[in-house]
């Protein structure tokens, strides 16, 4: 190793560098090439800064040193696309069109950047943050990583479809970025479908975007229902999400204020985290059983679950399907395969892997030959909780019996960057939750949280390996809790106010799809606008009709623990009774 510095700190702190990359080690050119820049004084600041402006998937940590590796920059070719996938013939020749019109635009874009993108070492690859400083590399390969893989290096990244701006990823993100920016200023975006023809927009996306054909053309949110929706009237899926997603928000900002004002004990929002709950929802089937934690009453919400029952449940009434057993947001619906929310973190988690341990022993049962049913009816169980969650000892023997006894099943962690109060860099040194699956043996994904498109897709082929492989898949979505808490809850004592606004601005997961919607004609101001004031009513008149409604008897204290009620519940009712009539309380 030829000497580089004389003395100082800055040289000794640069010799380490060199030192500890492995490519200097084997490679004499660089480490020639990174002594002439380093062995002049006057340089010496320069190379500092070289080291240190590094991006972060240049310079990555390992045991306290930094690897220093260059990645291939080589211009991805055009892609071919067919035109197989669209059905009219005016559709066609439109498409055509405005391919060909911007395809020598793309060439020339393409050969223009080619000498930058040659002359270049390395490039930038796009990232995201919700929480805190750590930045999140971006894919467009939906890939789930299976327990024997090859795991990514340094920070997973996550998959994502839909860019803040509502547009989806032109090209593969993992190579060259100057070159997928250019291709996303020039393609064929121009071409709209027909308003809310969703199998139009179906056909002109798989065109625009080839390389997310399989994710475009399996998506249930791209696919007409076959029947109208009981909520929309409506064959349209997409449109139906982004209303449930407006719906959910309503709904929490009125109970939230509800609670504010004395009229119920508790509330809890999901703001910011909305793309979950539809991306996830729509990719499930009705025999899936759901395990959720306490933020996700938008599964519910698309299960068929009506404003009306939401209020009855917050509001402890003799609709409430829980009889007033419950605090508010505690919700539960035995005909929509959905249990009941416990307060304690992490109890679903274990129950969650024996429902799934027992639908794959009713699989094994129908597997003989006189027993064999429709393969659509194969359920997975699916359970819902955050980062703080990831801590407890219900996660650790969850995922280990998970694995072991290869449960069919989806563990789905919303990381939000905060348990309460506790931010995620005081609740784990790793790389978030994801990189414990290959631990476990488990196979896993890391998606944005606030792209419902990705969402989806990614919950769609965790469901498909569940069930082929009979085992479990932990997903970790990111995202960012908007609001507190709960009611109980202040955020501004833990986090500022400029990082709620930013993520409120940048990252919002309704915003993101309005625009989306906005670019193909199928929504303006004036029409999302229309929307929420609907949506604002609904949920109104449900809290009032709810609100209105008698509490439930007192007699239901006592029922549906027992079959047949034991002595001494009998006696506790009876003495109960005479308290009451004592001292004249109706009831």
């Amino acid at each position: 190793m030829p000497r580089l510095f004389k003395s100082s700190e800055t040289q000794k702190a640069t010799m380490l560098v060199v030192r500890s990359s492995p490519l200097l080690r084997r490679n004499p050119i660089v480490a020639s090439s990174t002594s002439t820049q380093c062995c002049s004084s006057q340089r010496s600041s320069a190379a500092r800064a070289s080291f240190s402006s590094l991006p972060h998937h240049l310079a990555r940590k390992n045991n306290g040193m930094v690897n220093v590796f260059v990645k291939s920059t080589k211009v991805p070719r055009p892609p071919v696309v067919s035109t197989a996938v669209l059905g009219k013939p005016k559709l066609k020749n439109q498409l055509k069109q405005g391919w060909q019109g911007n395809l020598l635009i793309d060439r020339s874009a393409i050969r223009m950047n080619d000498d930058t993108a040659q002359n270049s070492s390395s490039h930038q690859q796009p990232h995201f943050s919700y929480a805190g400083n750590e930045n999140i590399p971006v894919t467009s390969k939906l890939k789930i990583v299976r327990p024997g893989d090859d795991v990514p290096r340094g920070i997973w990244p996550a998959f994502r479809m839909m860019d803040e701006q509502g547009t989806f990823l032109p090209t593969d993100t993992d190579n060259n970025s100057a070159t997928n920016a250019s291709l996303a200023n020039n393609s064929s975006n121009n071409i709209t479908p027909e308003k809310y023809d969703l199998s139009q927009l179906q056909s002109i996306l798989t065109y625009q975007y080839p390389h997310f054909t399989n994710e475009i053309q399996s998506s249930a949110l791209l696919t007409p229902s076959k029947h109208d929706y009981p909520d929309t009237h409506s064959t349209n899926t997409l449109l139906r999400a982004h209303r449930q997603m407006i719906r959910l928000r309503k709904m929490d900002t009125i109970l939230h204020n509800a609670q504010r004002q004395g009229r119920i004990s508790f509330y809890m929002t999901h703001h910011g985290e909305e793309a979950i709950h539809m991306g996830s929802a729509s990719a499930l089937q009705p025999q899936d059983y759901i395990f959720a934690q306490y933020r996700e009453a938008g599964l519910l919400m698309w299960r068929g679950f009506t404003l009306e029952q939401f209020c009855n449940q917050c509001f402890s009434n003799d609709l409430d399907l829980g009889k007033g057993r419950q605090m508010p947001v505690h919700y539960g619906c035995r005909a929509l395969n959905y249990q009941t929310i416990s307060s304690p973190l992490g109890t679903q988690i274990t129950q969650a892997v024996g429902a799934a341990y027992k639908f794959k022993l009713e699989a094994l049962a129908l597997s003989k030959p006189e027993k064999k049913t429709d393969k659509n009816e194969a359920a997975i169980s699916i359970v819902y909780f955050g980062d703080g969650a990831a801590s407890t000892i219900d996660f650790h023997s969850g995922c280990n019996f998970a694995a072991t006894l290869k449960t069919p099943m989806i563990f789905f962690c919303r990381n939000n960057g905060y348990a309460i109060s506790t931010p995620t860099e005081d609740q784990y040194a790793g790389d978030g939750i994801i990189s414990r699956a290959p631990g476990y043996g488990m196979a896993g994904i890391r998606v944005d949280g606030n792209d419902i498109f990705a969402v989806h897709a990614a919950v769609a082929e965790a469901r498909k390996l569940a069930l082929e492989t009979s085992g479990p898949v932990l997903i970790e979505a990111m995202t960012y809790r908007q609001g507190h808490h709960s009611t109980s809850d202040d955020s501004s004592r833990y986090r500022a106010t400029e990082e709620v606004q930013k993520a409120t601005v940048v990252s919002d997961p309704i915003l993101r799809l309005d625009r989306f919607l906005k670019q193909y004609g199928w929504m303006d101001d004036t029409a999302t606008a229309a929307v929420e004031d609907e949506e604002r009513v609904a949920v109104l008149r449900a809290m009032e009709v709810a609100e209105a409604r008698n509490k439930p008897k007192i007699d239901t204290m006592f029922t549906d623990v027992y079959h047949t009620k034991p002595p001494h519940l009998l006696r506790q009712e009876e003495a109960l009774k005479r308290h009451l009539k004592k001292y004249s309380i109706p009831h």
